[in-house]
């Protein structure tokens, strides 16, 4: 599938803050956020044309775009741990992240959020945006910045946790990590609102 952004078609979007998440659905770690604001017209146009959903580029390719994206855009990153996800549900946990993440940003400028659900209590206009990672470039750079940093953080976390395998799955769902969960039970790093049919491994928790 051709990426969405082609030069012709991005230049005639208009400049603002695009807002997205990752890691909603996983059983562990926390909900990432990243909120960029650029100017498609004077955005490079290699950059521009590689963008996309970061679901849809593989790890090499989201690792080259990520500190391109921050050197010629405004970027700022949130998150919701672990244990506010518990506390008051993954939704409002992405919420509140989005919300932080745009007001680190300290812009005056329209915002894009990628799925259903506007920020609420912006002090900003705010739109969501069904699809958004392959419609407003800024989303799908947001997309790509909160997943290449939500990876890497499960990467380090799976030095000390290799049971659960989140090397290979960040955190989400896999055979490997349920396998994981039904041997060694939860650690520290589980959402328990997630994962409640497992025990909670005394080890785990004590090793964080």
């Amino acid at each position: 599938m051709p990426r969405p952004f082609t030069d012709s078609v991005a230049r005639t979007l208009p400049a603002l803050i695009g807002c997205d998440e990752v890691g909603r659905g996983a059983l562990s770690g926390p909900v990432v956020v990243a909120a960029v604001w650029f100017d498609p017209a004077v955005f490079p146009a290699s950059v521009l044309a590689c963008l996309d959903d970061s679901k849809k580029l593989d790890r090499a390719t989201r690792e080259r775009l990520t500190p391109l994206i921050r050197e010629h855009a405004e970027v700022a990153v949130a998150a919701g741990s672990r244990a506010l996800v518990d506390r008051i549900n993954v939704r409002a946990a992405t919420l509140d992240a989005m919300k932080r993440a745009v007001e680190k940003l300290g812009l005056d400028k329209p915002v894009a959020v990628d799925g259903r659900d506007s920020i609420p209590g912006l002090a900003l206009p705010c739109r969501a945006v069904i699809g958004g990672d392959r419609l407003v470039p800024q989303i799908a750079a947001a997309s790509i910045v909160a997943k290449t940093l939500r990876d890497d953080l499960m990467r380090a976390l799976a030095t000390r946790h290799p049971a659960y395998a989140w090397d290979r799955n960040v955190g989400y769902g896999t055979a490997s990590h349920l396998a994981g969960l039904e041997r060694m039970g939860r650690s520290a790093h589980h959402r328990v609102s997630f994962t409640k049919r497992f025990a909670s491994s005394p080890a785990a928790v004590t090793t964080g």
